[in-house]
């Protein structure tokens, strides 16, 4: 680990970046350029004496989750990612961890987007990012791991996941769900998570196995679907996606036309998620 070379890094990144950046209003009084020492560590989901001290090169060593939370905060690139990685004495992540890199393009459009749900997915469909309407809708996806992170394996292994959806749009679901798939391992082949993913649930749900066989190839489309929320009961919405260059990510985006019932739900959602953030906060 090389204390001073993490310290000025961080540092300097800081200093690059503004409030506007990272979705942050930018204040009236800012002595200095850059973020706040308390901002990045807010945006890394760590305390500010930690981060401080890693920039006094007095902090401990960085778990990789730690790491990788900095990344996401600070905006990296995955060659910056790489630097950060090796100079606090990790290995830089592996082909998969390294998929699961926010794009900072993406982030950059994400960190606008405050008043309708947004979030970043993956192409095995693993939530990245959410905003906070995203998670008043959909829930708080970060807490999942292994294969259960893709939306595709708890669709077909987990009932609860599927609530969301009215029944007579399920089996739609479904088969958008196998056909993004279908893509994503088309592209990064049997040997990758992809295939991994493949093959469990070909062990773990005939309904995925039978549909498997179909070959349906799809990725993310713009759509209009209906959601059920267990307290405003069902919101109809348009999905609108922006696809990296190289597709393997997707900033998915949730809106309702003005003077519609789904926009008013919209409104109220974001009073809900308004609330549970500031208590979850106290």
């Amino acid at each position: 680990m090389d204390r001073a070379a993490l310290a000025s890094f961080l540092f300097r990144r800081r200093e690059a970046l503004r409030p506007g950046d990272v979705g942050l209003p930018d204040g009236a009084r800012r002595r200095t350029p850059g973020l706040r020492r308390e901002e990045v560590a807010s945006l890394a989901g760590m305390s500010t004496d930690y981060y401080t001290r890693l920039e006094q090169r007095r902090g401990p060593h960085p778990s990789a989750q730690l790491l990788t939370a900095l990344s996401r905060a600070l905006r990296l690139t995955a060659d910056e990612r790489d630097h950060l990685f090796r100079i606090a004495g990790q290995s830089a992540p592996t082909s998969m961890d390294a998929a699961t890199h926010v794009a900072p393009a993406l982030l950059r459009v994400l960190d606008r987007l405050d008043d309708t749900p947004a979030m970043i997915l993956s192409c095995l469909g693993e939530a990245l990012v959410q905003n906070r309407m995203a998670v008043a809708l959909f829930g708080d996806r970060s807490g999942n791991t292994g294969l259960a992170r893709s939306e595709v394996y708890r669709w077909f292994t987990d009932p609860a996941e599927r609530l969301i959806y009215p029944v007579d749009d399920r089996d739609r679901q479904s088969r958008a769900q196998v056909a993004n798939l279908r893509a994503a391992y088309g592209v990064l082949g049997a040997k990758s998570a992809a295939g991994e993913l493949v093959r469990a649930l070909q062990r773990e749900s005939d309904e995925f196995a039978e549909l498997w066989q179909r070959h349906e190839v799809a990725t993310r489309f713009t759509d209009h679907k209906t959601l059920l929320h267990p307290e405003l009961g069902p919101i109809e919405l348009d999905c609108q996606v922006l696809f990296t260059e190289d597709r393997s990510q997707a900033l998915l985006v949730l809106t309702a036309a003005p003077g519609t019932e789904g926009h008013a739900k919209l409104e109220l959602l974001s009073v809900l998620g308004h609330e549970r953030f500031t208590d979850a906060s106290r």
